[in-house]
């Protein structure tokens, strides 16, 4: 016996929490991925969301009535029906469970999240060399773009699919009148059918895969690196690393990663000290043999030599340029052309090439997101 007359009790609160969950960090992880320096917040999102595909997964297997992928109308025959009747008869009754649409839906949306799930996460490990996949850095670089495509196109679709299912939802409330839109927020659809009841075994592993993600996202958001988001490659100590480069570049300007140039700018760089960007360098300065090891470290470390993220897009961006200034190739100017002009009058930044202004660990040849620094 159905607990509200003329109502089916269709969506238990687990599967309303878990809807929304996945609507807010989608919907929240898209618009995040606009700003690198949110890189942090986009893959907790991310995590949440893939989690909650992962039961969405697994609930379409063990769940209770009208969750269950067995009781989804997937026939052809099927959808057509559903939306002649929905032209031809605005107050036909609708199912209790899945419509042919929504069923249609939610498996397109499943395949769609695990592939935007799972390419996130290897371009995660590939590209930032972070997290469970940061091992696969040193290898598959080459398919950064690939992954990026998919990554940046399955959400976009993903998001427009979003758009069609909700105009759906509000013709429905708003046209047919079947109060769709309250549905996933009472459980309670104005239809006939049995009540659904959740065994308590099924409540615990809900409620068990809510808290996981939920735990997942502070867990990534209320520190900088942990299992999920550990980084291959940490702050470099150039003093160390190599005394002559820190102490004779370092004296007259900020010290710059070699990885952000290939080897042949660096050798114009190193071959045209008596015009070093409007500064001349003599040998008094640096010897011939101190110029020769300098530009052996620079080649060593050189963009073609590491996996980095800049290191590979430089690279990838540059063809047969080979500039002399960082702030010269195609990569910076791609990452940097929403910056105003105006930003580079600021007292604190006063030039393009004064990367420190804005990464806190340039120096230390760290570019990463979470370490970008924003000047009023």
């Amino acid at each position: 016996m159905n607990k509200k007359p003329g109502y089916v009790f269709v969506w238990p609160i687990s599967t309303r929490l878990i809807h929304w969950m996945m609507a807010f960090s989608f919907t929240a992880a898209f618009f995040t991925s606009f700003h690198e320096h949110l890189l942090h917040e986009h893959v907790a999102l991310g995590f949440i969301f893939m989690i909650i595909i992962l039961y969405r997964i697994i609930w379409g297997v063990i769940g209770p009535r009208y969750a269950t992928f067995n009781t989804f109308k997937l026939k052809p025959s099927e959808l057509k029906h559903y939306f002649v009747e929905k032209i031809e008869n605005r107050w036909r009754k609708i199912p209790a469970g899945h419509n042919p649409a929504s069923s249609w839906y939610t498996v397109w949306a499943i395949i769609v999240g695990t592939v935007i799930a799972v390419s996130g996460l290897l371009l995660y490990g590939i590209q930032e060399a972070k997290g469970i996949f940061r091992f696969l850095n040193d290898d598959y670089t080459h398919c950064i773009s690939l992954l990026e495509w998919i990554h940046h196109y399955g959400s976009y679709l993903f998001f427009a699919w979003v758009v069609i299912h909700i105009t759906g939802v509000l013709i429905e409330q708003f046209w047919h009148r079947t109060g769709m839109v309250f549905a996933m927020i009472t459980g309670y659809k104005r239809t006939e059918g049995e009540d659904t009841e959740v065994r308590p075994v099924l409540s615990f592993f809900a409620y068990m895969m809510i808290f996981l993600a939920v735990g997942t996202y502070f867990l990534i958001v209320s520190s900088n690196y942990n299992f999920l988001t550990l980084q291959k490659y940490t702050n470099i100590d150039y003093k160390q690393v190599d005394p002559l480069y820190h102490e004779k570049c370092a004296d007259c300007h900020i010290l710059y990663p070699p990885y952000l140039l290939p080897e042949k700018s660096w050798v114009r760089v190193m071959g045209g000290l008596r015009n070093h960007f409007g500064e001349e360098i003599t040998e008094s300065n640096i010897t011939r043999a101190q110029q020769a090891s300098i530009l052996v470290f620079l080649r060593a470390n050189a963009a073609e030599n590491s996996r980095r993220e800049a290191a590979v897009k430089v690279m990838d961006s540059l063809g047969e340029l080979r500039p002399k200034a960082i702030t010269k190739t195609p990569y910076w100017r791609e990452t940097h052309k929403a910056i105003p002009r105006s930003a580079y009058q600021n007292e604190k930044i006063k030039d393009k090439s004064n990367c420190v202004a804005c990464h806190k660990d340039f120096e230390r040849g760290n570019l990463d997101d979470m370490n970008i620094i924003f000047r009023d």
